[in-house]
């Protein structure tokens, strides 16, 4: 079995010293780990190894009616199918045979052992669905598969839907589906898989890309009118299904970010973030009103500010310390919610605690942190805030709007990010 412990694993997919990783995915909304601790295969991010044996597959041999062959494929548990369910006459079932060159995981909400990375909902604020049960699910228990090939390049494709424990993908009456030129079939999952491939790959000079839905046999079309119609969108020829580094996949809940090997390699790492706040705190930036010094929290304490905690004003960026004046009480807005005035500069906006961002794979540079996403106070380098403040994630079934990566939190409509002024000692 291929390991899931990421201390053992290469950072480098030509590496020869453990195994050889083709790249990671982490869960947007997870800064650093899951709010309830990451377990088993239920984590905030996840790194995608060369197995020892391969176990992925392709398509073979189609049966376009229902013949004891077909039946048979679909009731043998030792053979990969999928089946696409026409009318209530007719299904039309392909065979998948193994596939020695490649590798094979699959992601979705289905805790059953097929899948490989279980993924919850993401809800704003760092919450998964695990806190809130009351909340349902909109994300595929077998929801999309991933396929390595197992030599270099090493490139990786997505394909909606995952095998289940029969390892069938069925799709029925109602899900999208159609006959290609081939003979072949495909079709579209419930809710979709949406991919975003970044311009210029993921660094200083990224462009978010274009938001496209990913089918059963890894063809790329346009999206459709609402996440969960059964009119497919247009086929873009001039694309395909092959992941880079940067890529987005959204599962309608929650979204993943793919980073390869090597572009992990050029990342900072936890230990550079933890320099960089050390050299932060080092410079004993002072609470401009109260004169007291201000100090970033370890990255492992994200929760409750303590009484050195840096906090901002959000539109204008001065920082200070926390204070309890400077706002008007309005019954009718929430504490969190309310708006103070900056005494530097009599600007009103929101007052909120700053805390680092942590998970290191969401930053495009290594620059020391100068920025904060608004309104949630997560702070990161500048050119990282830029490119987040510019991606429209899904949200929900049919909306499309930025957010803080580390928190999943909507950004600012006037601006989604804001340089932070911090004040030095006066000694």
């Amino acid at each position: 079995m291929f390991s899931l412990d990421q201390e053992n694993i290469s950072t480098s997919p030509a590496s020869t010293k453990g195994p050889v990783k083709y790249g990671e995915l982490i869960v947007l909304g997870c800064n650093g780990s899951l709010p309830s601790g990451d377990k088993g295969r239920r984590k905030s991010r996840f790194a995608l190894c060369r197995r020892n044996k391969s176990n992925g597959v392709k398509p073979s041999t189609v049966h376009s009616s229902c013949t004891p062959q077909a039946a048979k494929a679909v009731s043998n548990k030792e053979q990969h199918s999928i089946s696409y369910t026409l009318s209530r006459a007719q299904t039309v079932v392909v065979e998948y045979t193994h596939d020695s060159n490649t590798d094979m995981f699959q992601i979705g909400r289905s805790t059953e052992i097929p899948i490989d990375f279980v993924v919850t909902d993401t809800l704003p604020g760092g919450q998964n669905q695990a806190d809130d049960q009351a909340v349902q699910s909109t994300i595929s228990r077998f929801a999309c598969r991933i396929i390595c090939q197992r030599n270099p390049p090493f490139s990786a494709r997505i394909y909606a839907a995952g095998f289940d424990s029969s390892k069938n993908i069925f799709l029925g009456e109602k899900a999208a589906k159609w006959r290609m030129q081939d003979g072949q079939m495909d079709g579209l999952t419930t809710n979709g898989v949406l991919v975003m491939h970044p311009r210029h790959g993921f660094s200083q000079g990224s462009k978010p890309g274009v938001w496209r839905e990913m089918s059963v046999c890894g063809n790329v079309f346009t999206l459709r009118e609402t996440r969960s119609s059964q009119q497919r969108g247009k086929t873009v020829d001039s694309e395909c299904n092959e992941l880079v580094d940067g890529s987005l996949i959204d599962l309608c809940g929650a979204t993943l970010l793919w980073r390869t090997a090597d572009g992990l390699a050029h990342t900072p790492t936890v230990k550079h973030l933890e320099a960089l706040r050390q050299e932060l705190n080092a410079g004993r930036p002072q609470c401009p009103v109260g004169l007291n010094t201000l100090a970033f929290p370890s990255l492992r304490r994200k929760d409750v500010p303590d009484e050195k905690q840096p906090w901002a004003y959000l539109r204008c960026g001065h920082v200070h310390g926390y204070h309890g004046w400077g706002g008007r009480r309005d019954p009718a807005v929430e504490a969190e919610q309310q708006e103070r005035e900056c005494p530097m500069c009599r600007t009103r906006g929101p007052y909120k605690p700053l805390w680092l961002g942590c998970e290191a794979g969401f930053y495009v540079d290594a620059e020391p942190p100068t920025h904060a996403f608004v309104p949630c106070g997560h702070v990161c380098s500048g050119m990282t805030t830029a490119y987040w403040s510019q991606i429209p994630l899904p949200h929900g079934t049919h909306a499309f709007h930025a957010a803080c990566p580390f928190c999943i939190q909507p950004l600012g409509r006037e601006s989604g990010c804001i340089r932070l002024i911090f004040q030095s000692p006066l000694d």
